[in-house]
């Protein structure tokens, strides 16, 4: 208790009282809080405003996305980064299956001529949209209705829109609900529209200004994004955390690169001597000063005044482990291994690479499974259907391409003593890697018709040879 509080005691001592217990719980709350969350020297320049991720998102967009973009454009691990999830993500396709034959000989069907620009079919929009989200955070798939004079059946096809063409100037309260960043919302939260320009803003021609927006409903257009907070309508550039690192990595190994420029550069110091004299071919630059040049096989005499100094630049060291980990660094932020981002494997083994790769697995099926599908193909194939008007409902199975293997000898006996064990199923390992059960099925029965048709016996055949080449007894 200092003077104050014994002062205030005299005339109140319940009031000191309440003085000293808030004081010794204040020491208590700095002594035992979370070390993160103390006001100290270390913590003075932390900056931790306590905003929502709309408005995060809002004032960083603009400014993320085009950073992202020169990346991509200039940074080789940027574009690695972008072209490896979207082709472990996409591959070569996510294919729909359906039991429904009529849904599925017009699925096939549509799929060449769906594109709306007319360049890719179903499976490059995929990886198309999938790089847009790495890439810009968002994507904006629109529905284009056709005519049936077209030749398109269902008459419908698909726009892939960069996330500059939202509005996101339209931001208020509307009649039926508000705005907010260029989408519109009812007043219990729902979307019931895009405020879209009619062309990309940063397409447009000189003196033309900026493009209209109209709004369009929300039923026409699909908003692919990865949703990493609560409330977040729109989505950030997944190298936004990487960002500063990949910059400042290709200025030091710009720096370490005229470095070495300097470095290599042959240089001596005359000291002493006659001035007038020359080692070797002389001219004088703009500034008045006499550089002289060394010629190969020179041979020269000094005087006994005379010496010769060169220059000696110091390397520097510690370079290669420099910028591994950073490397490695960059990777983690990005949530993929330092080998696939840099395709360097000197310090892997078969366990390291496979462990490294069971993780990136983890991340690329969370993107397929939670926003890839539900987001984007989900709601196409239902629209697909609504159009072609088929009666009844049409399930439908998405399937990922398989993952490559590793080690193909080392997977194939897992896989075998996994079915038959019990663990799986003949079916669930065929679709894991990436084909129909059905039609694997019918292909197998197809096959072994034709060579006992043939008369045919193979090795790889396990009806008539067993493991160890021997042939089958007769059932």
């Amino acid at each position: 208790m200092n003077w104050l509080d014994k002062v205030i005691g005299w005339f109140s001592p319940a009031r000191a009282y309440r003085r000293v217990h808030a004081r010794m719980s204040m020491q208590v709350a700095e002594r035992f809080a979370y070390e993160a969350a103390r006001s100290t020297r270390r913590t003075s320049g932390w900056l931790a405003p306590p905003t929502g991720p709309n408005v995060e998102i809002a004032g960083a967009a603009d400014r993320l996305r085009n950073r992202s973009r020169d990346l991509v454009r200039n940074n080789s691990y940027a574009a690695r980064c972008v072209a490896a999830i979207s082709q472990n993500a996409v591959g070569t396709g996510i294919v729909a299956r359906t039991p429904v034959r009529e849904a599925a000989q017009a699925w096939n069907s549509w799929i060449e001529v769906c594109d709306a620009d007319g360049v890719c079919d179903w499976y490059g929009l995929q990886t198309l949209v999938a790089r847009a989200v790495v890439e810009s955070g968002e994507c904006l798939v629109r529905f284009r209705p056709r005519r049936r004079e077209d030749g398109i059946w269902p008459p419908l096809q698909l726009q892939v829109l960069e996330p500059d063409y939202l509005d996101a100037n339209k931001n208020g309260p509307t009649e039926t609900g508000y705005m907010l960043d260029g989408i519109q919302y009812d007043l219990v939260g729902r979307r019931v529209g895009y405020w879209l320009y009619s062309s990309h803003p940063g397409e447009r021609m000189a003196g033309t200004g900026m493009p209209s927006s109209s709004l369009v409903p929300a039923s026409e257009v699909l908003h692919i994004y990865r949703k990493d907070r609560p409330g977040q309508e729109r989505g950030a550039p997944w190298l936004a955390p990487v960002m500063m690192r990949m910059r400042d990595l290709d200025d030091y190994e710009e720096a370490e690169l005229m470095r070495k420029k300097i470095e290599a550069c042959f240089a001596a110091f005359v000291i002493g001597g006659d001035p007038a004299r020359t080692l070797g071919a002389a001219r004088t630059d703009a500034g008045g000063q006499r550089i002289e040049q060394f010629e190969p096989g020179m041979i020269t005499y000094l005087g006994d005044s005379e010496d010769v100094r060169f220059a000696t630049p110091q390397p520097s060291s510690g370079y290669s482990d420099y910028v591994r980990h950073q490397l490695r660094a960059i990777a983690a932020g990005l949530g993929m291994p330092y080998e696939v981002l840099t395709g360097d494997l000197s310090q892997t083994n078969y366990s390291s690479i496979r462990a490294g790769l069971l993780e990136f697995r983890r991340m690329i099926e969370q993107f397929r499974w939670q926003v890839l599908i539900p987001q984007l193909c989900q709601p196409v194939w239902d629209r697909f259907v609504r159009d072609l008007g088929v009666d009844g409902p049409v399930p439908v199975t998405w399937t990922p391409p398989r993952w490559e293997w590793v080690d193909p000898a080392k997977e194939a006996d897992a896989i075998k003593m996994n079915i038959r064990s019990g663990l799986i199923t003949w079916r669930e390992a065929v679709s894991e890697m990436g084909y129909d059960p059905d039609e694997q099925l019918a292909e197998i029965t197809s096959t072994n018709r034709a060579w006992d048709a043939a008369g045919v016996v193979l090795d790889c055949d396990p009806r008539r040879v067993t493991q160890g080449g021997a042939a089958q007894k007769e059932i």
